[in-house]
């Protein structure tokens, strides 16, 4: 599992690339390895929409599971990767690239401290066994 050292990740296994006041944000290789298969993304807020922290941002279904997926930033959606809801096995070949979900415009950085480095994130991922 190859973690990007420049993007940050939290417990439920999304990332953030953060770049001054605006972010990016997906789920990571672990997640889509766990899920499997991806055959759906179902997106909950379309751009100009504000995201709280903690909110469920996006559904996503494969052959094994469904999960949803959430916000660890607060901010205003900038855009969604639409592509996904056509071609959802994107997150399977690229998480970290082409499977992003959405970029915001960051509405506050206090929640930055709470997101894992790649270090810190590949631990905890070791620690649950995988």
């Amino acid at each position: 599992m190859k973690n990007p050292k420049n993007l940050k990740y939290t417990k439920s296994d999304e990332w953030v690339k953060i770049e001054g006041k605006q972010a990016t944000l997906g789920i990571t290789d672990y997640a889509q390895g766990q899920l499997s298969d991806i055959v759906y993304v179902g997106f909950n807020y379309e751009k100009g929409q504000t995201i709280k922290v903690g909110e469920s941002i996006a559904t996503i279904e494969s052959v094994k599971a469904a999960a949803e997926v959430s916000s660890p930033l607060l901010g205003i959606v900038l855009e969604v990767n639409q592509s996904l809801s056509t071609s959802p096995e994107v997150i399977n070949d690229d998480p970290y690239g082409k499977g992003w979900m959405y970029k915001m415009d960051i509405s506050s950085t206090t929640e930055k401290s709470d997101l894992m480095d790649a270090e810190s994130y590949d631990k905890y991922c070791d620690s649950r066994g995988h």
